[in-house]
């Protein structure tokens, strides 16, 4: 009796989560996240920065000290409405041999020397936010009404174009954010060149978005190429500061082809990028003369009968200017190969069934390429040195979890900021010659005292019977093995992405512990197709998008079944994006097994999604009709039997209206019965507090129908 009391007194002091305190627009939810520290490189020196202060940071024992305060700033620029710093997170310490400060407001960029308590420099962009500055230059590159600006460093303005438009697009991002861009310019080592894209799309089709929120509607369309239609056209242009001129590479027809990117030698002579065709299977690394633009030559190229997905530039080895890396999955893993400035492969330095995910950069003393890579395991990030001559590696954490890392200038030292299932967050400063470590941080969990669900993670065979898949499953805090729950499938199984992963929680969404807090079981599989698992693992769903994944979905259906205390008669599914397609995808192929599901901006023809990353999956409609036949839902809107809600994005520019439009006109044409929800003025994703909104209505659909 006395343990009864004792249990039941505890369990009355812990709390029970709300969407305001799990979801990101909650007003709680930065309260519910693991603490974290905000670090800058000054060379090799490490700065800890906050709201109100910079702290230097020991090296050996991560001691810290006050290097300067906010107040100070502020006082040393004689701040007013117009120079005032709010807060010092963002400060950056862009010169290793000057104690010079990077600083931000609301009008200006300015560099203080914070041992001379003065200004040295800042920009003269008046209400314009910088859009792409460089340290030694101190030229900023920007857009503004279209079209595109330097100012150099003595505040003189530079026009680099007078067509800009809604249909001629300069400095932006191009071929809509694939293959690795996410920028329009790119500056050459020295700052007195820079690279920059020139997008005609004037020949694309639009899409008729519609603003709302007038008394009158207006229209607001949205160039939007779609799979096997008319693409845009780019080329690139390289403005160069000490004669103030401009030429374009001369690459050729730019029509049907993608450039991506973009590298500079060392000593800012020479252009590199990769050059896709459309049918994105045939790649090769050309350079170009950055004072003419003519084509040098041909350095590297990869064909595949499936495609080739460039992702990252070449990186220059800092100690050799005559080499170079390259990152390609030729051999079925994405992995690191040595170059020489001809581009042919000296040897290839990483080898084995698993990828390198990424390049933090190099460490100079050591001659080494520090990476992030899942060799320990599939579902792991570590970090590792590779040495360049031998092509050993060495790993530089714990060997567990999930690991970020921050090189500094030179790579003597790293920051290693990491998850594990059951660590909510560690930071450590560490050596890359030595691997010793300095803790810097140890999260609490900031869950403590809140009731939390029980994260379990495991493998089952894929459908092929052969290829293993991670999963994750989230079960009530109170979970009895004797009493029958209802259960959420939870899929996105797209490509670029993964839901698995060893980090806190097993990687788990905060929705899950909402769902599990109200009786659910979740459940999370990656299906073959997505990401970090291999060229064959990725490449599996080719011209047939949804048929592999959902074959692969169902396996785990068969694997909740064998398990006593899955409900079988109130299985759920939920997804968003791809996961949107797959939610429906999985409900009108198999009818019989899911009661409920919850579809966000769901693709339902690929006919609608646009070209580079349709065509490169799915190829053309006309080439592949087959394929586009199999995957699309209209046709199987007929099947539809239990109760589906669909969720988008009036003015979703990514999953076009026109694909939940369409499948709603199909099922009244079927007779079939879904319900629908839009979120008026937002895109792909809901923003702020409306995604709370979102969060309440999934959830109360799966109350009101399979619980």
């Amino acid at each position: 009796m006395l343990f009864t009391a004792v249990t039941l007194s505890m369990s009355a002091q812990e709390k029970f989560f709300t969407l305001e305190d799990l979801n990101y627009g909650g007003n709680n939810y930065r309260n519910l996240q693991p603490k974290n520290k905000w670090y800058a490189w000054w060379g090799d020196q490490l700065i800890r920065t906050d709201v109100e202060e910079c702290y230097l940071v020991d090296a050996k024992n991560g001691k810290e000290t006050s290097l300067f305060t906010l107040e100070e700033v502020n006082r040393w620029i004689k701040s007013d409405d117009d120079k005032f710093v709010r807060h010092l997170y963002n400060a950056t310490f862009p010169y290793a041999d000057k104690p010079i400060v990077a600083l931000g407001n609301r009008h200006a960029f300015i560099l203080v020397d914070f041992k001379k308590h003065e200004i040295v420099w800042q920009d003269s962009i008046s209400g314009q936010t910088a859009n792409d500055w460089h340290p030694l230059s101190r030229a900023t590159a920007y857009v503004d009404e279209h079209q595109l600006f330097i100012v150099d460093s003595e505040g003189k303005k530079h026009q680099l174009s007078t067509d800009g438009s809604r249909e001629i697009v300069y400095g932006e991002s191009v071929h809509r954010n694939e293959f690795g861009i996410n920028k329009g310019t790119f500056w050459s080592p020295d700052g007195q060149r820079l690279a920059f894209y020139r997008m005609d799309q004037s020949m694309v089709a639009d899409y008729p978005q519609v603003d709302i929120f007038p008394r009158e509607a207006t229209y607001e369309p949205d160039k939007y190429p779609m799979a096997g239609m008319t693409s845009h056209k780019v080329t690139i242009g390289v403005y160069d500061l000490k004669n103030d001129k401009t030429i374009y590479l001369k690459a050729g027809d730019p029509t049907d082809r993608y450039f991506t990117n973009i590298a500079w030698s060392p000593d800012a002579k020479t252009i590199y990028m990769f050059e896709l065709n459309r049918d994105q299977n045939d790649c090769r690394l050309v350079s170009y003369d950055a004072t003419t633009g003519e084509r040098i030559k041909e350095l590297y190229r990869e064909t595949c009968e499936k495609y080739v997905e460039p992702l990252h530039p070449i990186q220059f080895l800092p100690w050799d200017a005559t080499k170079f890396i390259i990152q390609s999955q030729r051999d079925g893993y994405n992995h690191l190969y040595l170059c020489n400035k001809d581009g042919e492969i000296l040897k290839q330095l990483t080898k084995g069934q698993w990828v390198v995910e990424e390049v933090l950069g190099f460490n100079q003393k050591g001659k080494s390429i520090i990476i992030a890579s899942n060799e320990a395991n599939a579902i792991q990030r570590n970090i590792y040195s590779v040495d360049v001559k031998t092509g050993k590696r060495t790993l530089l954490d714990n060997g567990r979890g999930s690991h970020r890392g921050e090189l500094s200038e030179s790579g003597s030292y790293l920051i290693d900021r990491y998850t594990e299932p059951d660590v909510p967050r560690n930071i450590d400063l560490v050596a890359a010659a030595t691997g010793k470590t300095t803790r810097l941080l140890t999260a609490e969990d900031p869950w403590k005292g809140y009731v939390q669900p029980l994260f379990e993670s495991g493998t089952i065979k894929a459908a092929d019977g052969q290829t293993d898949l991670y999963w994750r499953m989230v079960k009530p805090n109170d979970f009895d093995a004797t009493k029958k729950y209802p259960t959420i499938v939870y899929v996105y199984g797209g490509p670029h992405a993964h839901n698995v992963e060893a980090a806190w929680h097993w990687y788990s969404r905060s929705w899950e512990t909402y769902m599990a807090q109200k009786g659910y079981i979740i459940f999370i599989l990656d299906n073959r197709g997505s990401e970090n698992r291999g060229r064959d693992f990725e490449q599996a769903t080719f011209r047939q998008l949804g048929q592999v994944e959902t074959q692969d979905q169902m396996q785990g259906v068969a694997y909740l079944k064998s398990l006593p205390y899955v409900d079988t008669n109130r299985l759920g599914v939920h997804g968003w994006s791809f996961g949107g397609f797959m939610t429906i995808s999985l409900m009108v192929t198999y009818p019989d097994v899911f009661k409920v599901g919850v579809a966000g901006g769901p693709v339902i023809d690929w006919k609608w999604y646009e070209v580079m990353y349709g065509e490169r999956y799915m190829d053309t409609p006309e080439s592949n009709p087959e394929g586009y036949a199999k995957s699309s839902l209209i046709d199987k809107a007929k099947n539809l039997k239990g109760k589906l809600q669909i969720i988008t994005g009036y003015n979703d520019n990514t999953v076009v209206p026109q694909h939940c439009l369409s499948f709603l006109d199909a099922c009244i044409k079927a007779g079939t019965q879904p319900d629908f929800f839009a979120y008026p003025g937002e895109e792909h994703n809901m923003r702020g507090h409306a995604s709370v909104h979102l969060h309440e209505r999934i959830t109360q659909y799966f109350e009101d129908y399979l619980k």
